[in-house]
Parts: structure tokens; sequence; C-alpha cells
């Protein structure tokens, strides 16, 4: 669960708060869509072609082109400063690309608020 007002990212499995980590997303002239969505693709490491190929570890694509992903930028975290993309510590990326590996993306729910 991801809360726009918080810059904020809850892990929830069965019922218990697993994680809570800081995020980045969309900075001011972009948009995080908010809904719900299953994971659509994950990829260890991806390079954002529409962004001058960043690095993207540990991707979770859920709409589209937007995805949970490390971000080397851990000193913007808590406010928002992404194209869109929910950005966590690579760290903390790799953990919820992991589990979502372990558990399946058709068990796995990203649910995007304000």
């Amino acid at each position: 669960k991801v809360d726009l007002s918080t810059q904020t990212m809850t892990v929830i499995q069965d019922g218990k708060v697993r994680y809570r980590w800081p995020v980045s997303t969309a900075r001011s002239g972009y948009v995080t869509p908010t809904g719900t969505w299953r994971p659509k693709r994950i990829h260890r490491m991806w390079h954002s072609r529409k962004y001058d190929m960043s690095p993207m570890p540990y991707s979770v694509f859920y709409h589209g082109g937007y995805a949970i992903h490390g971000t080397g930028a851990v000193s913007r975290l808590g406010r928002p400063a992404s194209h869109g993309c929910v950005r966590l510590h690579t760290a903390n990326a790799k953990t919820f690309y992991n589990l979502v590996r372990r558990v399946g993306m058709g068990n796995t729910r990203v649910v995007v608020q304000r």
C-alpha cells in the first residue's frame, strides 16, 4: 500500500504489517496514478527507455510503465521526486521484489492512495 500523502509504503502480509518504508512518488508536473493493481512483470534490473536509461533495480511493474523500484536518490525519499514511479531504497526494493517473487504476482496487490 502506497500512501501519496505521507510518502510511505506499507507491506502487509497475512494481515500483519511487515514493513513500512519511505518512498518518493511523482513530483510536481507528473502523476503517480491511484488505484489497485496486480503486478504485471518484474525485473531484477531495468533501465528506463523514457528517462535516459536510468537504472531501476528490483522493478515491480504494476500499471503500464509505472513500477515500484530501487533508487540511488535516497536523500529524496519521503517526499515527491519521481516521474511517477514509486521509488524505494534499493535494499527495500530488493526485499519487496523477493517477496513478490516468493508469493507470486497473482497473490500481490499494489494499492496507491492519496
